[in-house]
């Protein structure tokens, strides 16, 4: 009989590798603290996307976001901002592939972007409130 769980039968990365691999998704994702606190601040150097549809955007949303679900993600709909415009977005939470979906859209389009890791989810699980009704 093992004794050796599932966690450690897949040896972990050499220290090296799981360095990089790490210091490497802080260029793909932010968190909702991160997130609040900019927003918090008046100091947002990014525009906060809302990705899940205009009625759960309206049920409850990050204040502060824009609605505009993954699926409308087109040039036309972003020609307001500037191209090196960060976009952050983010979509029900970690059951939800919304916000990925969303970052694919807009990497193609060229566009610099972040997952909001956590979503509403998570967001609410910091203890954040959300706003409701159309922005």
């Amino acid at each position: 009989m093992s004794t050796q769980s599932l966690v450690s039968a897949i040896p972990a990365a050499a220290s090296p590798a799981a360095l990089a691999h790490f210091e490497a998704s802080f260029a793909y994702e932010t968190d909702c603290w991160d997130v609040h606190d900019a927003l918090a601040n008046g100091k947002p150097d990014f525009v906060l996307l809302d990705v899940r549809g205009t009625e759960k955007y309206a049920a409850g949303h990050v204040p502060g976001a824009l609605d505009l679900a993954h699926r409308k993600i087109i040039g036309s709909k972003l020609a307001e901002f500037p191209e090196d415009t960060l976009f952050v977005v983010y979509c029900a939470g970690p059951h939800c592939n919304g916000a990925a979906r969303a970052a694919v859209r807009l990497a193609r389009l060229g566009r610099p972007v972040k997952l909001m890791a956590g979503g509403v989810t998570g967001w609410l699980d910091e203890g954040f409130t959300l706003a409701t009704g159309p922005d």
